[in-house]
């Protein structure tokens, strides 16, 4: 699959270009630029760049990386900063409650600054990811099995007590995360099959699977496995149901990012404090149910303001670098390369949390003596290694591996469902938020190394077989 004119790549890149033209007019500037995530969006799949995969339907394939990966990375990383936006110029929704301190004309700057490169990061990740797409991908496997259902759960039950147990053993945590998050997309997906295929003893383990994850991330003291849970799962029964399941999740969702900011701020506050993790969950809910309306809107508020957006923290790195601490360069490359040894091979490899938090210690982002994690995005150290161009090269190699990686799976796993649905969602689910380079680059290379050994098991179990 190839572009038909290169020369239109450039069209994702005109948002960045007309705002930075009105760097001088801030506000003007960063709506261009926040509206320009919604350009690329619309270019992405307009194919007017390049024509998008039409070997499934558009329903079927939501798990490559033009999808899903690149709607969930993007949105977060481009359009959330506008609550951030609105709160600065003294709104609440959509009720104006003034200014609550003194904003300088430097404070809208720096954020147009940093949404003018963040659609220039989106630019290059949809520029990166349409490069590599080569679609229909050459099967160099094809799947044997009875039941597509009974081999995805029975993937999720191996893999799930292998992740638990992986913790636990000196020189394999590292696959346990990748096991985990496998085990889990393979029960939502193998849930889905049962369901079409009207299998009830599957739907029901499939249920249990599903309830244990929800579960477990509910006690995670984080938002974001929640709203997967349910995410997925209405991508998965999408082919089956169709769009009339659209509305049902959509309500879904806009329940938990109302409520979730309650329960997980009372449930981090309680865990801290010690207190029983089955307790603190117990009283979260109470919390929810108890409160005011005006309390849920106010912690959604800030929820919305402070958290799910980063772009407060990427101002402070920018009135850092490089005016106070010079460009890291490759630093975090080398870093990032390093961090892979194993320590089980390397017994003298330094903390990977406590080396990104250096950066973040010497920014002023947050104090030494402070027990907070507040490591730098993606973005953020593309910035920090080569400023602008940095951000091009950090989130054009992004979309570019990423895509690599699916076109990978699919070919040596039989095909889409397989290949990208179940493994690339599964084991790399690190591409659809990002993270520091770091944590980014260990949990790929171990992932691809995940994958390779599920693909020689299932192909010395006759699951997989060479095409013909």
């Amino acid at each position: 699959m190839k572009a038909e004119k290169p020369l239109r790549y450039f069209l994702l890149y005109i948002p960045f270009a007309v705002a930075w033209l009105f760097s001088n007019q801030p506000h003007i500037s960063y709506l261009i630029a926040w509206a320009g995530s919604f350009l690329i969006f619309y270019l992405s799949y307009s194919n007017l760049i390049k024509k998008l995969p039409d070997d499934m339907p558009f329903l079927e394939q939501l798990m490559r990386p033009i999808f899903l990966m690149h709607i969930i990375f993007a949105g977060y990383m481009c359009c959330t900063s506008i609550f951030y936006y609105v709160n600065l110029l003294g709104y609440q929704y959509s009720s104006y409650i003034g200014q609550r301190f003194p904003i300088t004309k430097e404070t809208y700057e720096d954020v147009a600054f940093c949404q003018r490169l963040y659609v220039l990061g989106h630019a290059a990740l949809v520029h990166g990811i349409l490069s590599a797409m080569k679609y229909p991908i050459e099967k160099k496997y094809t799947i044997y099995t009875g039941s597509m259902s009974n081999l995805l759960l029975t993937l999720s039950i191996i893999c799930l007590p292998l992740s638990f147990l992986f913790t636990k053993l000196p020189g394999l945590s590292q696959f346990s995360i990748q096991l985990a998050g496998l085990s889990f997309v393979a029960g939502v997906i193998g849930l889905a099959f049962s369901i079409r295929d009207h299998k009830r003893m599957n739907t029901f383990v499939g249920l249990i699977l599903f309830a244990l994850n929800l579960y477990n991330s509910f006690i995670s003291g984080f938002k974001e496995p929640i709203i997967i849970c349910v995410l997925l799962l209405g991508v998965f029964l999408l082919p089956i149901y169709g769009k009339k399941i659209i509305p049902i999740f959509v309500v879904l969702l806009l329940g938990l990012f109302f409520l979730l900011p309650t329960f997980i701020g009372n449930f981090r506050r309680l865990a801290n404090e010690g207190i029983d993790v089955v307790e603190a969950r117990d009283q979260s809910f109470n919390a929810i149910l108890n409160s005011k309306d005006d309390r849920l809107q106010d912690n959604n508020w800030e929820f919305l303001v402070y958290r799910i957006s980063e772009i407060e923290m990427f101002m402070q790195f920018i009135n850092s670098t490089p005016r106070y601490i010079p460009y890291y360069h490759f630093e975090l490359l080398q870093n990032s390369f390093s961090i892979i040894v194993p320590r089980v091979l390397w017994p003298g490899k330094p903390d990977v949390e406590e080396m990104i938090m250096q950066r973040v210690y010497k920014a002023g982002v947050v104090e030494r003596y402070s027990n907070v994690s507040a490591k730098p995005a993606y973005v953020v150290d593309g910035y920090l290694s080569f400023g602008m161009i940095g951000v091009f090269i950090a989130l054009f190699s992004y979309g570019y591996i990423a895509q690599l990686i699916a076109n990978k799976a699919e070919s040596i796993f039989g095909g889409y469902f397989l290949g990208c649905a179940v493994m690339f969602a599964g084991l790399f689910q690190i591409f659809w938020r990002g993270n520091s380079f770091e944590f980014v680059s260990g949990a790929v290379f171990w992932s691809y190394v995940t994958m390779l050994i599920i693909h020689s098991i299932l192909k010395a179990r006759g699951i997989l077989y060479k095409s013909l």
